[in-house]
């Protein structure tokens, strides 16, 4: 999960996304320093935290990893505040070296293969991909659901022609790689890589 801070483009504002405000109408809720960012359903959006120089040490911009120790500072913040709303965010990585062991044709669609991944995990992730270079027995790396890809596109579980997928196997483009190549297709990894480690750009 990513923070994002940007002094010199919006000002020395700590941006906190939860979920898409794309397709509800929302609100502002201000507390001091900490603005809550609210769906007309009621749920939670996001927060942006003023004078975040004054609460954090920062010492990067764009994209930032959400730490344990930031999320416990950003805690202490809410606490101080009197806000009570939960902050029980998953920080594992999102970015996995997985393992294909199986791919089988989709029954619906002859462009899609539906493949079992392990990802270091008790049970295989079931993810449905469209890369025509996809086959069982490759490590690749797996966006698993709740990763924010370098598009800001969320990773969610979803169905693609009535098939579950959960998360998706990704190209060196999707990932933001220097030099990907063109072509469509999956980045299949070498064997250096160890199968559940997390994936570093």
């Amino acid at each position: 999960m990513d923070v994002f801070y940007n002094p010199n483009g919006i000002g020395d504002v700590l941006i906190l996304p939860i979920d898409d405000g794309n397709r509800y109408e929302i609100s502002h809720e201000k507390i001091g320093d900490v603005v809550r960012i609210v769906a007309n359903d009621g749920k939670v959006l996001g927060y942006n935290i003023f004078q975040a120089a004054k609460y954090f040490q920062i010492n990067e911009t764009g994209a930032i990893k959400l730490t344990e120790d930031l999320l416990e500072k950003i805690k202490k913040l809410f606490t101080e505040n009197g806000i009570k709303d939960s902050l029980d965010f998953d920080l594992s990585p999102k970015f996995i070296v997985g393992y294909v062991v199986d791919k089988q044709p989709h029954e619906n669609a002859d462009k899609l293969s539906v493949c079992k991944v392990d990802v270091g995990e008790d049970n295989p992730l079931q993810i449905v991909c469209g890369a025509p270079n996809v086959d069982k027995n490759q490590k690749v790396v797996v966006a698993k659901v709740g990763a924010t890809m370098p598009s800001g596109m969320k990773i969610k579980p979803t169905e693609l022609r009535g098939v579950p997928s959960n998360g998706m196997i990704c190209s060196q483009k999707e990932l933001g790689l220097p030099n990907a190549p063109k072509e469509k297709g999956i980045y299949v990894l070498d064997e250096s890589y160890r199968v559940g480690e997390e994936f570093q750009f």
